[in-house]
């Protein structure tokens, strides 16, 4: 891309994906509104570029979309995990977990892609990252075996993410 370009739209994809987001939210796509959200699309971008220091490089666009199939599938199931543990546990049986969760990412990107997914699972909160970034707290609703759900993070979750952001 020449630098006129980059100057322009520092991030084009999330130009279009502001520029489409705008569209679908009118009641009505007319010209007006397209060409509205074409311009927030480019102002947003380069009013917030001071907060973006970095792109990620060696993104994998593909394995992210198979990824994002995945979490989808996992937040359904976990939602009726939890609510069968809501109905059938009582509190006093609950076994909740404080889990370290040592990172191979490195990322800032990768580790919130992480973060986000545990969070998003129903059961499961990130509660903090190390000050380092080498370590994240994981608070478990309920679990027997930590250890399993510290290595089941890390081979489903981190494991992928290393693949897409390397």
């Amino acid at each position: 891309m020449t630098r006129a370009f980059r100057r322009l739209l520092p991030h084009p994809f999330l130009t279009l994906i502001l520029a489409v987001v705008w569209t679908l939210l009118q009641n009505e796509i007319s010209a007006g509104m397209v060409v509205f959200g074409i311009i927030l699309g480019i102002i947003i971008p380069l009013m917030t570029l001071i907060w973006w220091p970095d792109t990620p490089k060696g993104f994998r666009l593909g394995k992210m979309v198979s990824y994002s199939f995945m979490v989808i599938w996992d937040i359904l199931v976990a939602n009726v995990e939890v609510a069968w543990i809501v109905l059938t546990v009582p509190n006093s049986k609950l076994k909740p977990a404080w889990i370290v969760v040592p990172l191979e990412l490195r990322q800032p990107e990768a580790i919130t892609v992480l973060a986000g997914t545990i969070t998003l699972t129903p059961g499961t909160v990130s509660a903090d990252l190390s000050d380092e970034g080498h370590s994240l707290l994981v608070h478990v609703l309920h679990t027997s075996d930590a250890d399993a759900v510290r290595d089941e993070i890390k081979t489903r979750y981190e494991r992928r993410l290393l693949e897409i952001f390397s």
